[in-house]
């Protein structure tokens, strides 16, 4: 019966220990808000603020002083789940994908679609950042 007990506390322990919150601290609050300047770190806005995770809550971002920003309610709604300010085409995140971090404009090395085809004759829709135009399949 020790056995059995002892065995469901670790289980219990161990679950517990991996859980995650996306609730942003009093503390980590007040020194994002000092760092970040009491503004948008997209816009420079001062108004309708929120405590937005760099890398997505959804994507296994945490939140971490690290890994919180400020940004005004317009462009943290724009962001979403990505990592781009679609109001102002500023990358203000990390992208699930490839977790790239930068808080830069879009540079204009940017990718494209490939010009390659598919065996059934449709056009490729990978995206390419290769010279020649084409993905890594073609």
């Amino acid at each position: 019966m020790r056995k059995i007990l002892l065995l469901l506390a670790i289980l219990f322990i161990s679950i517990s220990s991996f859980a995650q919150s996306r609730h942003v601290s009093e503390t980590t609050k007040k020194i994002v808000y000092s760092r970040d300047g009491g503004s948008c770190k997209c816009c420079g806005s001062s108004s309708s603020l929120e405590y937005d995770h760099i890398t997505p809550y959804s994507c296994g971002g945490s939140s971490d002083v690290s890994n919180i920003q400020l940004l005004c309610q317009k462009c943290n709604r724009s962001k979403s789940n990505s990592c781009t300010c679609k109001i102002h085409n500023t990358r203000v995140g990390t992208n699930c994908c490839d977790k790239s971090t930068s808080t830069t404009k879009k540079s204009s090395s940017s990718s494209s679609q490939c010009t390659g085809t598919t065996k059934k004759g449709a056009r490729c829709k990978n995206k390419t950042t290769n010279s020649n135009g084409r993905c890594h399949l073609h």
